[in-house]
């Protein structure tokens, strides 16, 4: 804050220095030392109001199945139950779908998968709630369920239309192409494993109104659904949202479920309502990233060079809509990655099946376009005999033509090249793959792979209308800032950005600046933090609207002392007038006197962006962010464990606004990514309920997964071209791709026994079971060498017109 009493010649040497903590400087979370200390207030840290009940819902049993009956009279048997709900008493409406209905709030008529929340029990604690709901009775007449991929895309049982994108004719691109090779990848879903699972509080206010607080990504949909569930007005309902304990995409459409379960009992009973899921429940409710089923063909050259391709990419959306529309879509828009496809047919279907409905994941479909388009790359390699990296590169889009993609954006501003040549060079690739191949070829048991692939995100919501945010700014009578906008901070440092954009357009410390919970009560109709969006759109909000006050005390200042705007000049929380200094809080104290507005909202919505579904072409995304990665693994082919070594990677965040915050966000998400690839498996039992539904059998990475040597490097000198914030880039998801470079990596160590002629077939996730089944299809390919030919490439892959190597189905398991 400002000296009181500062000599001309004081003001003067701090007019001199730079701002240190505004944009571009690498400033601290503004919650770090709350997070370490244990300060951090989540939800569940909140003090109870008096007489709070605790919420605690019967999950269904079943995967499909009719209810006949449910008798609640038993759950009032236990002491302190003050309420039992089913779908006929909710007051408003059932249905809390995100974009499309089929998501009933509890369970009407029938359930659709294990884990459906059939009934809920308020009581004096979650104890109580919990054995009352097991002591309901609840009846079923079981129905034929539909519980993998295959089944339904085989009885074309979508949740919603299927789409395709055309460029050329891929029929004919791929007869005529002179290699053509088939493949089937399987890719497993992902836990979101926040920290903090789902959890509301919700106090009922005056004339029917509600006070949530909600764990949530998405504020405005919550106060929009709990007051569609009450039947009141969106003006009622209040959420507050301060900070999550992790979100992942998990918490932007379902944690309206527990909120609004909290607001009809809150209802009800007059009575404050508080709802939190333990781990083992939140896992059995809720959806995961959606598992996928590809199928495609594609024609190549005698260098790799793609001609054509056909793809089908089949997402498992579970039994509701929620957002696969825009997930599949994003998938299908990410088929590429990096790479110029030729003409291509790209199918995405959206299949409906008997597991909770799947929902947003950090990279929201793109991973898993991606990670098929890598296979591909992978197996091309090892049909030609050369180095996947050569194959990667010729195919890579071009700065002047092949750079239009599949659904007719032309891909601008393209770094890749000169990216991937720079990691080729500091990661020492040419070498390292030398002596891993002398390696491999002199030891019998553990075998070393390499990889280094390429990112290409595109960056802005599928859904043009959610690209928009507001933000609001209070400048007080002493120089403090009050700012608030419409995203939410869930760890990833989106609130410091955000006040570091105010600090730098004022030219003062972010210390000056308070950030308030994210309140649908200040900034309206806010779109959800996701799609790597959060500093883009509300850095931009929260920029308009500091500009905008910045205008008038320049506008005030001149006219005050009488000067020419341009001779008002903000510099380290002085003021320069001409020839004397006043310090911000002298500017603001002479402004409030003068009748100055110290106060603005923001708006901001991205430019340039359409997409004409019926054509199946346009912009949908303003720019894109790029990043590479190598990684050198070692597996144990005896056992198909494996280690990650070292991780080399370079990411491109335009100028950034962080970098300590941007170099934790890529170090996390390549961890997640990894993880999502190698050790987290998702697993069902026949009758549909999730097996791997606590820590104890689900795998997140730990600290002993991350490489001993993991060197992480920002694009230097290189400002987004776009006018985004400050001209920075996005940096939520597109890290989260650079883990592809892990899974790749391993099918490179594992083909090194065919002598990387063959690719094997290892669906993802890697687990060391998979890792293993693939050792075993390239021995049993050595061991046969007659049958070895440059095509062969491994189960689950042909070469058209050739003899499948094993001669057996693609589904190894």
């Amino acid at each position: 804050m400002h000296k009181p009493n500062a000599s001309q010649e004081e003001l003067a040497a701090l007019f001199r220095q730079e701002l240190v903590t505004g944009v571009g400087r690498s400033v601290r979370h503004e919650s770090a030392a709350k997070h370490v200390t244990g300060e951090a207030v989540y939800i569940d840290d909140r003090l109870e109001f008096p007489n709070q009940l605790h919420v605690y819902a019967l999950l269904s049993e079943r995967a499909h199945a009719r209810i006949l009956r449910i008798d609640t009279a038993p759950c009032y048997s236990v002491p302190g139950v003050a309420l039992v709900i089913t779908s006929a008493d909710v007051p408003g409406q059932l249905d809390i779908g995100a974009v499309f209905p089929g998501d009933p709030l509890l369970a009407d008529g029938k359930v659709e998968y294990v884990g459906q929340p059939v009934l809920a029990v308020a009581a004096d604690s979650l104890e109580n709630a919990r054995r009352a709901a097991q002591a309901a009775i609840v009846e079923y007449e079981d129905l034929e369920p539909v519980l993998d991929v295959e089944e339904a895309l085989r009885r074309q049982h979508f949740v919603l239309d299927s789409h395709t994108h055309k460029r050329g004719d891929a029929a004919a691109a791929l007869a005529g192409a002179p290699h053509r090779l088939a493949g089937t990848l399987r890719i497993g879903g992902q836990e979101h494993f926040y920290l903090e699972t789902q959890v509301s509080s919700v106090l009922p206010a005056e004339d029917g109104g509600m006070l949530v607080y909600c764990s949530t990504q998405n504020p405005s949909e919550v106060q929009k659904l709990v007051a569609e569930v009450l039947g009141v007005p969106m003006n009622r309902v209040t959420v507050d949202m301060r900070r999550m304990g992790g979100g992942f995409g998990g918490k932007e459409t379902q944690a309206a479920g527990p909120a609004c379960l909290c607001a009809v009992i809150a209802r009800l009973t007059g009575r404050p309502t508080k709802m939190r899921l333990p781990r083992q429940e939140d896992m059995l409710m809720t959806g995961k990233r959606h598992p996928f089923l590809v199928d495609y063909e594609v024609g190549f050259d005698d260098d790799g060079r793609l001609r054509g391709i056909r793809m089908d990419l089949a997402g498992n959306c579970g039994y509701s809509p929620d957002l696969s529309g825009a997930i599949v879509d994003r998938a299908m828009f990410h088929a590429d990655n990096a790479y110029y496809l030729g003409d291509a047919l790209i199918h995405g279907h959206r299949c409906k099946t008997n597991t909770a409905s799947n929902t947003a994941y950090r990279g929201f479909g793109g991973p898993q376009g991606m990670l098929a388009i890598e296979e591909i790359m992978d197996a091309i390699a090892r049909h030609l005999g050369r180095d996947p990296l050569e194959v990667r590169r010729r195919n890579y889009y071009g700065k002047t033509e092949r750079n239009v993609t599949h659904y007719h954006q032309t891909v601008e501003h393209n770094l890749l090249e000169e990216m991937t040549a720079e990691l080729e060079a500091s990661c020492d690739y040419a070498g390292r793959r030398a002596a891993i191949r002398a390696f491999n070829a002199r030891s019998p048991v553990l075998k070393k792979g390499l990889a280094l692939t390429p990112v290409k995100f595109g960056i802005s919501f599928t859904s043009s209308f959610l690209n928009q945010a507001g933000a609001l700014v209070h400048i007080y009578t002493d120089g403090s800032i009050h700012l608030n906008h419409g995203g939410t901070e869930m760890g990833q440092g989106l609130n410091t950005k955000v006040a570091q954009i105010v600090a730098e357009v004022f030219q003062v410390d972010v210390s000056r600046i308070r950030i308030s919970a994210a309140n649908t009560d200040k900034v309206p109709n806010t779109s959800p933090t996701a799609a790597s969006s959060g500093a883009d759109l509300n850095g931009k909000a929260a920029k308009n609207a500091a500009q905008t006050i910045k205008e008038r005390l320049v506008e005030f200042a001149a006219r005050h002392w009488h000067l020419c705007p341009e001779d008002v000049q903000f510099r380290n929380g002085q003021l320069r007038l001409r020839d004397r200094f006043v310090s911000f809080e002298e500017l603001i104290q002479a402004a409030y006197v003068g009748q100055v507005s110290l106060s603005s909202t923001g708006f901001y919505r991205t430019p340039k962006i359409y997409y004409d579904r019926e054509q199946a072409r346009g912009r949908p995304f303003y720019y894109y962010a790029y990043g590479v990665a190598c990684s050198e693994v070692l597996v144990d082919t005896l056992t198909g464990e494996y280690r990650l070594l070292r991780a080399d990677i370079l990411h491109d965040v335009g100028a950034s606004l962080n970098p300590a915050i941007d170099i934790g966000q890529i170090e996390g998400g390549f961890v997640q990514g990894m993880g999502w690839l190698t050790c987290e498996e998702l697993v069902w039992s026949d009758q549909g309920r999730l097996l791997t539904a606590n820590p104890a059998s689900y795998k997140i990475p730990t600290i002993a997964d991350v490489p001993a040597d993991l060197r992480v490097r920002l694009v230097e000198n290189r400002k987004n071209p776009e006018d985004t914030v400050f001209h920075s880039k996005a940096v939520g998801e597109p890290p989260f791709m650079l883990g592809i470079s892990v899974w790749c990596a391993l099918k490179d160590a594992v083909a090194s026994l065919a002598d990387y002629r063959a690719q094997p077939a290892i669906d993802a996730p890697a687990t060391p079971e998979r890792v293993l089944w693939g050792v075993e299809q390239m021995k049993r390919l050595k061991q046969d060498t007659g049958r070895v030919k440059p095509a062969g490439s491994g189960a689950g892959r042909t070469e058209i017109g050739g003899v499948h190597p094993l001669c057996e189905s693609g589904n190894h398991e």
